[in-house]
């Protein structure tokens, strides 16, 4: 069995402190450091920022407002439905957003939008899979694990109502 280095680098951004995950696959994770759930490193990580240098680049202009699409090795880890779920997440435009019944219905299970909102907020890598762009089908904002301000934040950015850096 072959066991993948783990990697990882904590930054600092304008939405709080980000750990990021990856290994030889791709990005695996990126975790809000003082979010709902505050993310720590596992004693078997290695903190190494020289993998996650290309991550780091692309959300620092991201969040300057400068880049509205990640191009990016992915490896987000979840079961099937998540993963079709969380790819379908990508195909949100920049600046756009989308019901979590409008995603179910993308995902060809219209009667799914509770699953599909569970799915979301599992998203491991977000920002990137942009969990952010999915909100109740009144409009109103709904959870996110960064915590709903953050949220607000992430859209207002790509609705270029704020500026980040």
């Amino acid at each position: 069995m072959t066991t993948h280095m783990t990697t990882y680098t904590q930054i600092d951004s304008p939405i709080g402190q980000l750990l990021l995950v990856a290994d030889e696959a791709g990005l695996r994770r990126i975790d809000f450091v003082d979010g709902r759930h505050p993310a720590r490193p596992e004693a078997t990580w290695e903190s190494d920022p020289a993998p996650l240098r290309e991550t780091v680049r692309q959300l620092e202009a991201y969040f300057a407002g400068k880049l509205e699409s990640f191009d990016l090795r992915l490896e987000p880890e979840g079961t099937s439905f998540q993963l079709a779920v969380w790819k379908r997440l990508c195909e949100i435009p920049y600046g756009k957003t989308i019901s979590y019944g409008e995603l179910a219905r993308r995902i060809g299970n219209p009667n799914a939008s509770r699953a599909v909102g569970l799915a979301n907020g599992s998203n491991p890598i977000p920002i990137v899979i942009p969990c952010h762009r999915v909100i109740g089908s009144n409009g109103k904002l709904t959870g996110y694990g960064g915590g709903l301000p953050i949220k607000e934040k992430l859209l207002a950015l790509e609705r270029r109502q704020l500026r980040l850096l």
